[in-house]
């Protein structure tokens, strides 16, 4: 057995409810498949409506006991997972690599970036505030106390498997909140894996529960729609936020919505062009392009456009496409078939209206769901992939003449999670940074996801934050004790 297949069968492939690894109902399972070759990696379970509310019964069953555990004792379950999932980082990130497609170092990196939510929030743990204070009056006492919210849903995405989970789990368990997981069908084995670890770091039976399922709208609805559950936490598209905060609606459930992204990445003519082409490669190809923080539409002033695209060109066009898995790989594939067709139809859109490529752009024949390193020049306004999240390693370029007009561009979208930024001057930062309407900006930087930072977007882009000392907050409810003295 190669140390592959030994990674994938070490893995559970049952669901995980109340501590205990389980089938589905009826024995049902679905196939996770490995993007750079259109196999199957391994079969796992396919959990039924019923499998669901099992694992919420679970949740709500272990909710008293694990909010009454003390918040060093919960801490230290998040610090050894943390401890863990160091030691095993080699392991995770292979495993990684096979059901999502990443090279291996990019892996390492999303594994090392999960384990870093462990720890801070093992931190924030024992910083749970409350409050006290004299009533205006003198003659009363306000107390303050934050407390567990309840039981949470939380819906995790395929592109980033393990991070997505460790922030939003992180922060429920230092809250003292149980859970019911549901990670995406392409990419389960990574966040059952890190079940079993919780559990090795002394996790109790029904904090946790894993239900993978390739019905996720017929499994979680009813679970979104029952009064027991008090929170829902997701990270994905947009369309499907919506959806979820309408069926959340009904219960008036706390939500927190992390969804699609349409970045901009801004260059202006007084840039550093050699750290503006760094700072693009790392927004634009980290995970390949499968990143809500992707830069996605690239708008460079017009006097250093020839420039800029040379040198952003020449980075891509060396970056080699391969397996995840085999050695000097610096893209692997996209997750599966359907969003490397749709990446092929907003490039092809793109070249019909008049873009022009200077890389990439032709499927290789072979296995796989591969799609090259692309730049397209004069990109217009009108091309969908101005709009669209595209989800790939392709960069669109478009000029500009003035900063209004590049910061009227930049917001020109119904999204607003990231926007990337560089200049050298001073007062243009601050000045452009306060025009542009995302929640999040890299200034002369390609990358601003760090687990101290708070996460998240406006506009469409979502609602709540994830990670710094406010992600906790997400998980926490405020309660008011009057005290009257008088």
């Amino acid at each position: 057995m190669s140390r592959e297949q030994e990674v994938v069968q070490a893995c559970p492939a049952e669901l995980f409810i109340g501590g205990k690894w389980q089938p589905a109902e009826g024995g049902r399972t679905l196939a996770v498949e490995d993007p750079s070759t259109g196999t199957t990696l391994r079969e796992v379970a396919d959990a039924s409506p019923a499998d669901g509310l099992a694992a919420l019964d679970a949740a709500v069953a272990a909710q008293a006991e694990w909010a009454a555990t003390a918040p060093r004792e919960r801490g230290e379950i998040l610090r050894r997972t943390f401890e863990l999932m160091t030691e095993r980082a080699d392991e995770l990130a292979l495993l990684m690599t096979l059901e999502m497609g990443k090279p291996v170092a990019e892996s390492k990196a999303e594994i090392a970036y999960a384990a870093e939510f462990f720890r801070w929030f093992a931190e924030e743990a024992v910083r749970i505030e409350g409050g006290y204070q004299v009533a205006p009056n003198g003659k009363g006492r306000f107390l303050v106390m934050r407390q567990p919210v309840g039981p949470c849903l939380l819906i995790t995405p395929w592109n980033f498997p393990a991070a997505m989970g460790a922030r939003k789990i992180g922060p429920a368990v230092a809250a003292g909140c149980t859970m019911v997981i549901k990670p995406a069908s392409q990419t389960p084995l990574s966040m059952l894996k890190l079940a079993e670890l919780m559990t090795e770091a002394g996790l109790p039976a029904g904090v946790l529960n894993v239900i993978t399922t390739s019905d996720s709208g017929g499994v979680m609805e009813p679970l979104i729609r029952d009064p027991r559950a008090r929170k829902l936490s997701f990270t994905g598209s947009t369309p499907v936020g919506r959806k979820l905060i309408e069926q959340a609606a009904e219960q008036v459930l706390r939500t927190s919505m992390e969804l699609g992204g349409n970045a901009p990445l801004l260059v202006f003519e007084d840039a550093d062009l050699d750290k503006a082409v760094d700072g693009a490669m790392l927004a634009k190809m980290r995970n390949g392009g499968e990143a809500c923080t992707a830069a996605n539409r690239i708008y460079v002033h017009s006097s250093v456009m020839d420039t800029f695209a040379a040198k952003l060109t020449e980075r891509m066009a060396a970056l080699k496409v391969g397996r995840g898995t085999e050695d000097g790989v610096d893209v692997g594939p996209l997750i599966d078939a359907k969003q490397r067709d749709k990446v092929k139809d907003l490039v092809d859109d793109a070249i019909a209206q008049g873009a022009r490529v200077l890389t990439g752009a032709t499927i290789a024949e072979g296995n796989g769901y591969f799609y090259p390193p692309t730049v397209l020049a004069g990109v217009p306004k009108s091309a969908r992939l101005q709009k669209e999240e595209i989800f790939g390693p392709v960069a669109p370029l478009t000029a500009f003449d003035t900063e209004d007009e590049a910061v009227a561009m930049a917001n020109d979208t119904e999204f607003g999670l990231v926007s990337y930024l560089f200049t050298n001057d001073l007062t243009r930062a601050l000045r452009v940074a306060e025009r542009l309407e995302t929640g999040m900006i890299g200034l002369n930087q390609g990358i601003v996801s760090n687990p101290a930072a708070p996460f998240g977007g406006v506009k469409q882009s979502g609602l709540g934050r994830e990670g710094s000392t406010v992600g906790i907050d997400e998980y926490l409810e405020l309660k008011y004790v009057a005290i009257n003295l008088d």
